[in-house]
């Protein structure tokens, strides 16, 4: 009986030795948290989506605070969430104007001709491989939705000409379809910029007719009728300087294939 107590008191003396040890060590070896870093944490959106080029938000967080990253550069915060996040780290939230994934192609179903059926796995990049896709055009949207399921956000979808239809509420410019496309059909434009070239050809206008009822054919009509100099024809395809326009319209209702075209 008495070598049970001694052993049941030599092991509780070490476990209560153990566990002081352990909360010494618990206090001395803990790693402080900046508590700025923990509140702009809980304040992102846990998208974990990789648009800001970082490991996560966590990896976000912690390269915002040490300067390595930008607020803006997270594509998945709104600007209320922006503005609650810059209070936290005490500094003035520069405001830039949104960008909106643009596409630079109008040529949907019955716009522009197949060269051949393609039967094969439904995506633009493996489509693509194929002596650069279906279509006659080799400028074309291949219509397979690679973007769509690109994007993080739902911000695209499918519309009935199947071509890529982008919701601008929901766009956050995060640029994985300017990425995704293999055709490089995207691009992120102002918001304020309402008219846009829907077409990315650079063919001769004859070669442009052939296979698309919607190409720009370069005919500089729009070119003669803007009054503010801003929009050019630059091998075979116009091309907008947004630094000059005012989106007054006008090239819209001149262009003969209806290739520039208003968005949304």
């Amino acid at each position: 009986m008495t070598e049970i107590l001694i052993a049941i008191l030599v092991l509780g003396s070490l476990g209560l030795l153990f566990g002081i040890g352990l909360a010494i060590a618990s206090k001395k070896l803990a790693v402080q948290v900046n508590p700025k870093l923990d509140a702009v944490y809980h304040l992102l959106p846990g998208a974990n989506c990789g648009a800001c080029g970082n490991p996560g938000c966590f990896g976000f967080a912690e390269n915002l605070m040490i300067g390595k990253s930008s607020l803006e550069s997270c594509r998945a915060c709104n600007d209320e969430t922006k503005e609650k996040i810059a209070a936290v780290m005490g500094v003035a939230l520069e405001k830039q104007t949104k960008k909106i994934a643009t596409l630079y192609c109008n040529g949907g179903i019955n716009k522009v001709k197949d060269k051949y059926l393609y039967d094969g796995v439904h995506d633009c990049i493996t489509a693509n491989l194929l002596l650069g896709g279906q279509k006659s055009c080799v400028f074309a949207c291949l219509g397979f939705g690679s973007c769509v399921k690109a994007c993080p956000f739902g911000a695209i979808s499918m519309g009935p000409q199947n071509l890529p239809i982008v919701d601008q509420a929901k766009c956050r410019s995060c640029n994985k379809c300017v990425l995704v496309c293999p055709k490089k059909l995207f691009s992120l434009v102002s918001v304020n910029h309402t008219v846009y070239v829907a077409c990315s050809s650079h063919d001769l206008a004859i070669q442009v007719k052939n296979v698309c009822a919607v190409g720009c054919i370069g005919c500089k009509i729009c070119e003669k009728t803007c009054k503010f100099d801003a929009i050019h024809v630059i091998d075979n395809l116009a091309v907008i300087d947004y630094h000059k326009c005012t989106s007054c319209k006008e090239c819209v209702g001149v262009c003969p294939t209806k290739a520039i075209r208003i968005k949304g």
